[in-house]
């Protein structure tokens, strides 16, 4: 199963809002994806605020290097696009940063 892309959910608390919009914001110049909305609060599977990015196989070659090295304090939480919901946020994950709890009774398990 070949993954089709990515997509990367910026963690963020109320009050880092401004951080996760200056780091997504930085990351569209760099490798032009598309940002998404900025949730204050849970949505999906997400345990706190996110903000998703959606990225391409090369893009994310190319922005994971750069994230792990600018996020700051931020917790970036990427996961592949297979077309399995449940293998995408439980096999085919990454974490910059420290790992979070997912909500994962969203998913059909297997």
């Amino acid at each position: 199963m070949a993954l089709k892309g990515f997509h990367a959910h910026i963690y963020y608390d109320a009050d880092e809002v401004d951080l996760a919009r200056d780091f997504a914001a930085q990351a569209k110049a760099q490798f032009k994806f598309a940002v998404g909305h900025f949730h204050i609060d849970p949505i999906g599977p997400h345990p706190r605020g996110s903000c998703q990015l959606s990225l391409g196989v090369e893009e994310f070659g190319r922005f994971a290097p750069w994230a792990a090295q600018e996020r700051g304090d931020l917790t970036i939480f990427a996961h592949g696009l297979s077309g399995d919901d449940w293998a995408d946020h439980t096999q085919h994950v990454i974490w910059f940063g420290p790992s979070e709890e997912l909500d994962l009774s969203i998913f059909r398990q297997p």
